[in-house]
């Protein structure tokens, strides 16, 4: 699929107007499967989605059901759902005006947080291993506008960051009693402009957050640390703005940064070493048998290491134009990535 192909449709970004694409070579990945649609038609609705399965390989209890993972996907018009990793909807809940989400694992399951537009804050939500996804607290927040948001660790500490749309950033601290999630904010920031797209490296505690027409920076979650280092910005030919969704993905001992360029449909990635993070290269995600390919992402996430029919790892990504139907979320094998940009 052609870098035209992938722009003639994108609408809801960059004010409807296709951008040119990086001039930087990009390689193509397959589909490898696709999610049913978001419930809300002809809109920007699906968005962002957050990946969980057990490290160990035990399978889930998902309403009675064993599933080898699970993905969470915002329907930023009406709520948040919960796929299987054949596409299926195993759960929806109809909480309103969510952006984005992500999570952590706590326990045999986990806790999620969704950036939360209606209630102007951080929408909660726990996992316990066996049962469904059910609201667990919420946080509220002095922002203009909730819009993107991601979790992390520093230590013990379970840590959510909450963008809003002007850029405008808070950072808290959560507590869980077993029954109610809490947070407590600990650090603030400007970002500058229009910001979205966030991830936390658990293990070098650093904020990668994309500065929309700018490019992307790395924070830290230190909350000592008010510094910041650009990562890639728009001049560098990386990222065709808009600069959207980001994810980590780890194999062994390395990591890698994935970050949506949703100006030209494609994503860039960079290895992350201990000099910084070093770019690798480009690819896009063209239609492979039944499965359309994907345009104008907001919203992506990864998950390290075997999932389901996914022996090293998967990308789940939000697309614009989906054929068919409203919006939805497609399926990528990292070892499909890998192969197109040659990682070893």
């Amino acid at each position: 699929m052609t870098a035209a192909a992938f722009l003639s449709g994108c609408t809801g970004w960059q004010g409807e107007k296709p951008m040119p694409p990086s001039p930087l070579p990009t390689v193509e990945v397959p589909a490898a499967a696709e999610t049913v649609p978001v419930a809300t038609p002809n809109a920007d609705a699906a968005d962002d989605p957050a990946i969980f399965a057990r490290a160990d390989g035990r399978p889930l209890s998902f309403a009675g059901k064993a599933e080898p993972g699970i993905i969470l996907g915002t329907d930023k018009k009406a709520g948040l759902y919960v796929y299987a990793l054949g596409g299926g909807s195993l759960q929806f809940l109809p909480d309103g005006l969510l952006n984005n989400v992500d999570l952590r694992p706590v326990g045999d399951g986990f806790i999620a947080g969704a950036s939360d537009r209606g209630r102007m804050g951080v929408a909660l939500y726990r996992y316990t291993g066996s049962g469904q996804l059910t609201p667990a607290g919420f946080i509220k927040s002095d922002v203009i506008e909730p819009y993107g948001f991601c979790m992390g660790r520093r230590g013990d500490a379970l840590l959510a960051v909450l963008i809003a749309k002007d850029g405008e950033t808070r950072q808290y601290r959560l507590s869980d009693d077993g029954t109610t999630v809490t947070g407590v904010e600990e650090k603030r920031f400007a970002v500058g402009t229009q910001s979205e797209g966030c991830v936390i490296d658990d293990r070098t505690g650093a904020l990668y957050i994309g500065e929309e027409i700018a490019g992307l920076w790395r924070y830290s979650v230190d909350t000592t640390d008010s510094a910041r280092t650009a990562v890639s910005m728009i001049a560098d030919q990386h990222f065709v703005a808009d600069v959207e969704g980001q994810t980590l993905i780890r194999e062994g001992g390395r990591a890698w940064l994935i970050g949506s360029s949703q100006g030209d449909s494609a994503f860039a990635v960079f290895a992350l070493e201990d000099a910084g993070p070093r770019y690798v290269g480009r690819f896009r995600v063209a239609a492979s048998g039944s499965v359309d390919g994907v345009s104008g992402t907001d919203g992506l996430d990864a998950w390290s290491g075997p999932i389901g029919n996914y022996p090293q790892g998967l990308l789940a990504i939000q697309d614009d134009i989906n054929t068919g139907g409203p919006q939805n979320f497609k399926l990528v094998d990292w070892r499909a990535v890998k192969a197109a940009l040659g990682i070893e």
